[in-house]
């Protein structure tokens, strides 16, 4: 038992274990987005109702193999939710800072509904566009939202875990994504509007997450309302010695007052450390390549020559893996701890990003198709990737961005790594299409060179935050940490 679980006991009651389940719904819809997307726009109803140009493209016997999608407005539809996130994050820090974490899931689940009932009902290319920007709001809510709210309830003993429930939640929901697109592909000619559609399921258990939950201790003290903040927290702990972290939420909350702009606060030296790890961990995490692969999964298999049932059920498949993978990480971050799985993963995801490349570089010329082995052997190798990025850079992108801010930067630094996450979200979905046609094959080598540079990334700038309570990152992290501690002031 550490010293912490001593120091800060708690059960894990039912109402806890409700919280952090619905709050995680918030994850759901993120990943059912960015599920939905790679298989609607193989959908050839789709391509026929708003890309004529491209379905045509698509059956062309000489076209190049790579470059059947390449249609910016294509990849505008998946990207322009992502660009919406990137600019409503920092609207959502001021709500989730002014009016509390609980409000703010609320306003995602709303625009959620809305941005997915927009979209399945489309008729014209800017419902389309319109739809994926509400969306992109209800995304760039819940995503500052809910990552802090996990982290701020959950016992410090387990909140590694409690923080990954986020990203399990994202990898349910991509899975269940690709299981709607199987299902929906068949349904000619509106399947893909009944994809688009049932994103308002995940939106409607957010909402209901978002009526129940209770509000975070730190966020009820961090506005005045001390003794509700004290009563919340016997709630959430299942006991009443909680009087040493309530000690602790207090003082930070009484530093935190002393701030008069957080954004201003981020400039300084001291707040470097989490702001520079906070946006890198976030950039990087979209330059593994990741997205790329879990938005155009079937986009890709087509283009390595799977026929379209084959390669929707290919992303089912990867979609298992990423959700069994992420359990991984729900019980290995707080015993192993998040520096050693970001560094195994960066080994498994070269490795294998680098032979994918190899294959179709020796394999796959401009038009004709895999043969059936090597085909199957990039199926294998794409979900030894994925499992890899799930147990590590996805889930650690989120949580140690939200452990790491002391509360006065809490929600301002953290909106800017969930926009830094949305930027090189929308820059890869922009591009990857138009990038494959340019670059081939080596477009993975492309990312492997990036998965080098997370590596040294994480050696030299990483440091551990296993078991370390979220308002002691400073004293017992970075003053600590042989490059952070140079830019720490002294009280």
């Amino acid at each position: 038992m550490t010293v912490e679980s001593n120091l800060y006991p708690s059960r894990i009651t039912v109402y806890v274990l409700t919280c952090w389940l619905l709050a995680a719904c918030g994850g759901l819809m993120f990943g059912y987005d960015i599920g939905i997307s790679g298989g609607v726009t193989a959908m050839d109803d789709f391509l026929i109702e708003f890309f004529p140009k491209v379905h045509e493209r698509k059956f062309h016997v000489k076209e190049n193999n790579y470059c059947k999608y390449d249609d910016q407005y294509l990849q505008l539809f998946t990207s322009s939710l992502y660009l919406s996130a990137l600019l409503f994050s920092f609207a959502a820090s001021s709500i989730c800072s002014k009016y509390g974490r609980k409000p703010t899931i609320l306003v995602a689940s709303v625009f959620f509904l809305a941005g997915s009932g927009l979209s399945a009902g489309a008729k014209y290319m800017w419902m389309l566009i319109v739809g994926r920007i509400l969306l992109g709001v209800g995304v760039g809510f819940g995503n500052e939202a809910v990552p802090l709210f996990l982290s701020e309830i959950a016992p410090v003993q387990h909140r590694g875990a409690v923080n990954i429930l986020f990203q399990l939640f994202v990898t349910i929901g991509i899975f269940f994504a690709n299981l709607v697109n199987y299902g929906t592909s068949r349904l000619h000619p509106w399947g893909w509007r009944i994809s688009l559609g049932v994103a308002g399921l995940p939106a409607v258990f957010l909402l209901i997450g978002g009526l129940v939950i209770t509000e975070t201790p730190t966020s009820l003290v961090e506005r005045g309302q001390e003794a509700k903040g004290r009563e919340t927290l016997v709630k959430i702990r299942g006991l009443d010695r909680i009087d040493a972290e309530f000690e602790q939420i207090k003082t930070a909350c009484e530093i935190a007052e002393r701030c008069e702009n957080p954004y201003k606060e981020l400039m300084k030296p001291a707040s470097r450390p989490p702001l520079v790890i906070g946006m890198f961990l976030q950039m990087l995490q979209q330059f593994t390549g990741i997205n790329a692969i879990m938005f155009y999964a079937p986009v890709l298999f087509q283009t390595v020559g799977f026929k379209n049932d084959a390669s929707l059920l290919s992303s089912i498949i990867i979609g298992l893996v990423n959700v069994f993978s992420t359990l991984v990480s729900v019980y290995a971050v707080d015993k192993v701890g998040r520096r050693k799985l970001l560094l195994q993963a960066c080994v498994q995801m070269l490795i294998t990003q680098c032979a994918i490349g190899g294959i179709l570089l020796a394999k796959l010329g401009a038009t004709n198709s895999l043969e059936k082995g090597p085909a199957a052997v990039v199926v294998v190798l794409v979900c030894l990737y994925v499992m890899s990025f799930a147990w590590s850079w996805g889930p650690l992108g989120w949580l140690i961005p939200s452990e790491t801010f002391p509360l006065e930067t809490r929600t301002a630094g953290f909106a800017f790594a969930v926009s830094s996450n949305m930027l090189f979200t929308f820059l890869i979905a922009q591009v990857f299409l138009s990038m494959m046609c340019a670059m081939r094959a080596w477009i993975f080598f492309f990312f492997g060179a990036w998965i080098v540079i997370m590596g040294l990334f994480v050696i030299f700038l990483v440091p551990e935050t296993k078991n370390v309570p979220i308002d002691a990152m400073n004293e017992r992290v970075w003053k600590q940490h042989p490059v952070w501690k140079r830019f720490m002031t002294h009280d």
